[in-house]
C-alpha cells in the first residue's frame, strides 16, 4: 500500500452515517457545507446527505448562525483575524450573507480596535526596517493581510507611529 494514497473510510449504511455525522458535529461547530462534504466523502448519495443534514438541523447538531458566531469569535480571539478575512472564510464555507453580517456584529468594536493595535504593535517590534515610510507600509500591508480594514489601519498607525 502506498503511503500517500488517501484512506477514506466509506460508510455505507445511512443510519451509521447519521450517527457518525452527529458525532462529527458534536465535538466542534460545523457549517452545513462541511458536513455535506464529509457525507459525500463517506460515499453517501445526494438524497441521503440532505436527509441527514435536515435531521441534524432539527436535532440542533447543526446551526449555521451558531457556527458563524463561533467561527468569527474564534478566528478573531485566537488568531487575531480582521473582519475582512473572517468574512472571506465564512463565504468559503458557504454561510449565508445575513448570518455573516450577524457574526461580524458579535465582535465588540472596542475589542476589535484593541486587537488591531496589539497586532500592529507586535509586528512593529519585530520589524527591522529603519525607514519610517517603508516601516509604515510594511505594517499596513501586514494588517491588510490579517483582514483589517484600510481606514481603520491608517487611524491606528497615525496614533502608533
Amino acid at each position: 500500500m502506498l503511503m500517500d494514497s488517501p484512506r477514506t473510510k466509506k460508510v455505507i449504511d445511512e443510519h451509521a452515517a447519521r450517527a457518525k455525522a452527529g458525532h462529527y458535529c458534536s465535538y466542534q461547530e460545523r457549517s452545513q457545507q462541511e458536513v455535506r462534504d464529509k457525507l459525500y466523502e463517506w460515499g453517501q448519495p445526494a438524497n441521503v446527505v440532505e436527509n441527514i443534514i435536515s435531521g441534524l438541523i432539527s436535532d440542533n447538531f447543526l446551526n449555521e448562525e451558531r457556527f458563524a458566531k463561533a467561527y468569527a469569535t474564534g478566528k478573531f480571539r485566537q488568531k487575531g483575524w480582521g473582519k475582512v478575512k473572517i468574512k472571506q472564510g465564512l463565504k468559503f464555507k458557504q454561510v449565508p450573507d445575513v448570518l455573516i453580517k450577524k457574526a461580524l456584529q458579535s465582535i465588540p468594536d472596542d475589542e476589535y480596535l484593541l486587537m488591531l493595535q496589539k497586532v500592529l504593535t507586535k509586528k512593529d517590534v519585530a520589524l527591522s526596517e529603519k525607514n519610517l515610510y517603508k516601516r509604515r507600509y510594511k505594517l499596513q500591508q501586514y494588517a491588510l493581510g490579517r483582514g483589517y480594514e484600510g481606514d481603520l489601519i491608517s487611524d491606528v498607525l497615525n496614533g502608533l507611529i
